[in-house]
């Protein structure tokens, strides 16, 4: 079988306890415009049990065919049956592409139908694009510490496989009026998968905001110092009605936690307002964030990177500058 027997691109449609991931929607909205370079369709591919009235979401949001495998056997997610039915879709169905997030389940999941299917994987795709002269996927992940970017071809297997971060992509405008096609798959699951009992669930309740759905972030960096200034951040955030967030230096310093980090080797985010404080604007720092709609910087040092991006900047130092701010922006919001 030859590379141009397999055709379209393919989006694992991730869902949990029957809502769609956002990134699924971010997938298709890429794989919208891959599918168009090469002249072909998106595909989601929807697997779980119960999940068959999100198939016209994922038309809405850019879809042209979706895949359905409504079993029991797949309600909660196992590494086993789904790794199945991912690869017998694509042996069934010959995509030319696979795209995944690059969530824990895509993490966990993408490697192993790879392998069963006997291709590459690029693994935290930042970047996707059509190579013109050869037609091959183009997928661009931070490598070595996110101090460079890395291209990476599959030009001798098929599929081009790649799990890609969430936020990275974006998705298209909802259109409800958006027609498609809905395939159910009747496809037994062996029960040979199904080597793992789930008894119970655990949820962790979490009251802290995920940075990548915040409409106003506040970010500290290396120019905050220590730990407790970033105190004077959470009060700017809480006036705001915004959640902080940081660069990697502060993160690998210990004054935030890893989740909260943004950057190549965080979080891509695209907040409304995003107010770096401290932070000089390296390469890495900047991908995670300069698609925000309003950039406003403060730094000491009126030559830091972080003005180049920024549509506001402030000359001056961070823990003068902020608590100003605030205070003023209290006074205001008492009025």
């Amino acid at each position: 079988m030859s590379n141009s027997d397999y055709k379209g691109v393919f989006v694992f449609a991730q869902q949990v306890d029957g809502v769609a991931a956002g990134v699924a929607f971010e997938l298709i909205g890429k794989a919208h415009e891959l599918a168009r370079s090469r002249g072909t369709q998106v595909t989601a591919v929807l697997l779980g049990y119960r999940v068959t009235n999100l198939a016209q979401q994922l038309i809405a949001a850019g879809a042209d065919r979706v895949l359905v495998l409504d079993r029991p056997e797949l309600e909660t997610y196992m590494t086993e049956p789904y790794a199945w039915a991912m690869a017998k879709v694509i042996r069934e169905y010959l995509p030319e592409i696979v795209l995944t997030p690059a969530t824990a389940i895509g993490r966990d999941l993408a490697p192993r139908v790879s392998a069963r299917v006997h291709t590459g994987l690029t693994a935290d795709c930042t970047g996707l694009d059509i190579q013109e002269e050869t037609g091959n996927l183009m997928m661009t992940r931070p490598a070595f510490g996110g101090n460079i970017m890395a291209t990476i071809l599959c030009p001798e297997h098929r599929p081009q496989m790649a799990t890609v971060r969430p936020g990275v992509m974006q998705r298209l405008p909802e259109d409800a009026s958006r027609t498609g096609e809905v395939v159910l798959l009747d496809w037994q699951v062996p029960a040979e998968t199904h080597n793992v009992d789930i008894l119970e669930v655990v949820r962790a309740v979490s009251e802290a905001v995920d940075i990548q759905d915040a409409k106003v972030l506040v970010s500290g960096g290396r120019g905050m110092g220590c730990a407790e200034n970033f105190r004077l951040l959470e009060e700017l955030a809480e006036v705001l009605g915004g959640t902080v967030s940081a660069s990697r230096a502060a993160v690998d310093a210990g004054w935030a936690a890893k989740d909260r980090q943004v950057g190549q080797t965080g979080k891509t985010v695209r907040p409304k307002l995003y107010i770096a404080c401290g932070i000089s604007g390296a390469i890495q720092h900047l991908a995670g964030m300069e698609d925000s709609d309003y950039i406003v910087a403060i730094n000491k040092d009126e030559t830091a990177p972080i003005f180049e991006v920024a549509d506001y900047g402030i000359v001056g130092d961070v823990m003068k500058v902020v608590p100003a701010l605030t205070e003023e922006l209290r006074a205001r919001a008492g009025k």
